[in-house]
């Protein structure tokens, strides 16, 4: 068992987590209910898409050790699938503000569209100040977006990703902040009194143009969505 709460240690992950990875491995050989194309199984519908994937090791109030499980982002176009700890905010939920935001961004955008193709007198004010709403629009929207994604520690303290990443000096928090697999399995774990013992994330799949994530490989997580919620999520637990 790991003395204190471990990561990757020089790009090996804990033995527990090594076993939990190679048995999530298993399972996402044959991932019927996934509906997600990895690039894996030639002849498969689907764009081809490599995830990161994390497990958590665990101890649960009843003294049991078992791991927990979670992806980046989004998967076959969904937050919810068997095995998987859900998101800590659904911005896929029907008529949300999210939904409804994004609706009235598209009817700007529409609206940009006609009058360029118009080209009535004034017409390029009118598209300015369009866009001008639109950026305003958008922004909050966002500003909104962040503020409903809040963060517990093992104190039961929560923070919103806003709050986080203006203490850590950010502008704004970067764009898939919070969707990342760490901060998904330490929500849960924290959520359901149970003491994270060992993470790590591996990715799975095709590995995008960059090749910097190659099949089955572990990687810390990262620091430009991840280092500020990680900081108060694992407050009195790392050093």
């Amino acid at each position: 068992m790991p003395e204190q709460f471990t990561f990757l240690d020089a790009d090996k992950p804990h033995p527990l987590c090594q076993l939990a990875a190679e048995h999530l491995q298993d399972y996402l050989l044959n991932p019927v209910e996934l509906k997600h194309n990895f690039g894996l199984n030639p002849g498969q519908e689907g764009t081809v898409i490599g995830k990161m994937f994390g497990v958590l090791v665990v101890r649960t109030l009843r003294n049991e050790i078992g791991y927990l499980a979670a992806f980046s982002g989004k998967l076959g176009g969904t937050n919810h699938h068997i095995k998987f700890v859900p998101p800590v905010f659904d911005s896929l939920t029907e008529n949300n503000f999210l939904n409804s935001g994004m609706a009235e961004l598209n009817k700007m955008n529409q609206e940009i569209c006609e009058e360029g193709k118009l080209k009535s007198e004034g017409y390029l004010d009118r598209i300015s100040t369009l866009k001008t709403i639109r950026r305003k629009h958008s922004n909050g929207l966002q500003m909104e977006l962040f503020n409903n994604y809040h963060f517990l520690n093992q104190n039961g303290e929560t923070k919103s990703l806003n709050e986080l990443f203006v203490k850590a000096s950010y502008k704004n928090p970067p764009a898939g902040a919070g969707e990342c697999a760490g901060p998904k399995l330490l929500q849960y774990a924290f959520q359901h009194k149970m003491q994270p013992l060992a993470i790590a994330e591996f990715w799975w799949g095709q590995s995008p143009k960059s090749a910097q994530w190659k099949h089955k490989s572990f990687y810390p997580c990262c620091k430009e969505k991840c280092a500020p919620i990680l900081a108060h999520m694992l407050d009195g637990i790392t050093n």
